[in-house]
């Protein structure tokens, strides 16, 4: 995974006399617990904050026993990672200690001795008692939602006892979830999210001088909506929370081609142009505004076409020389 052809699970060029590979390694690893329990290498640097102890992380990992070429465990074959929360989903202490020294991007290969691993039972029959294992773990994104839901949990007159900032902060976690969930095809739950968001950004009363925050924070909002309820076949709805986004910005392209595309499976024909002509208008070479012009244009000579055809057959003469419908 992440960056490293070889495998970790057998280590070359480090036995020595009397040293297994794990030990050899060990040496140059930095005790992360204080007493050697869970030994950190850090193979590629990440940025930002590190992992905060409530946080819900996205990550790949391998778990290599020594000697052996293969993984006993590991979820590099999923096309997306589960989103695990730290202290419930994560059944490794050493992993989760792990996970808490890091930062998003990062790339580390850990040893577990086997008190923050498997114990001395081990977990038969893959891990021998006593067993120090490696894992290689690369974060690719957390979220802390402990926060965010405490803050939903309370009344309305609570939250507005906190600052602005405390708001966005919430609304921006619950989006983010949102976004997620979205990309795992869970399109109505990033649907809830979405609307936990609003719902805080709509409540908000802000000072002018700070409204703008608010306005930009309920624009991405609502163009997340917008394209959840396009997911879940609702138009109507994605037409509602497009049009919403446009109030705040009205030159916003990403709203005009969301309500474009609702409008177009609405068969609302020359709404659809018009909200398409105007999204192309500000970004000419976006390859998916064209693209939904050429399927309008193509949907709309169907259905003249059939227009036509139906036409012709209500009018066309009967067997003896009267059209269809004429008394």
């Amino acid at each position: 995974m992440g960056g490293s052809a070889r495998n970790p699970g057998v280590l070359e060029g480090v036995d020595a006399p009397g040293q297994s590979p794990y030990q050899r390694l060990s040496q140059r690893m930095l005790d992360i617990t204080g007493d050697r329990g869970v030994l950190k290498d850090v193979i590629r640097e990440g940025t930002g904050d590190l992992v905060t102890p409530d946080a819900s992380v996205l990550v790949k990992y391998s778990g290599y026993l020594e000697h052996m070429d293969k993984p006993f465990d590991s979820n590099c074959f999923r096309k997306t990672p589960r989103l695990m929360k730290l202290g419930e989903d994560i059944t490794l202490w050493g992993m989760e200690l792990g996970l808490l020294s890091m930062r998003r991007g990062e790339l580390a290969r850990f040893l577990f001795k086997p008190t923050y691993a498997y114990g001395t039972l081990g977990c038969p029959p893959l891990i021998p008692p006593n067993t120090t294992v490696l894992f290689e773990i690369e974060l690719l994104d957390f979220l802390d939602s402990a926060e965010s839901d405490k803050f939903c949990a309370l009344s309305a007159e609570q939250q507005d006892q906190f600052p602005l900032q405390k708001v966005l902060k919430v609304a921006t976690t619950e989006r983010e979830f949102g976004n997620y969930l979205f990309r795992q095809n869970r399109f109505y739950d990033a649907k809830v999210r979405y609307k936990r968001a609003l719902v805080l950004l709509h409540r908000r009363l802000a000072p002018p001088e700070e409204q703008h925050l608010v306005e930009a924070a309920k624009l991405l909002v609502l163009l997340n909506l917008s394209f959840a309820y396009l997911k879940l076949d609702r138009p109507a709805m994605a037409l509602r929370y497009g049009e919403q986004a446009l109030i705040i910005d009205q030159k916003n392209a990403k709203a005009l081609f969301r309500c474009g595309q609702a409008c177009l499976l609405l068969t609302e024909y020359q709404q659809a142009r018009d909200f398409l002509v105007r999204a192309q208008k500000e970004q000419p070479f976006n390859h998916d505004i064209n693209n939904e012009l050429k399927k309008l244009a193509s949907y709309y000579r169907d259905y003249t076409d059939r227009e036509k055809e139906m036409c012709h057959r209500m009018f066309a003469p009967c067997a003896d020389g009267a059209p269809v419908g004429e008394n």
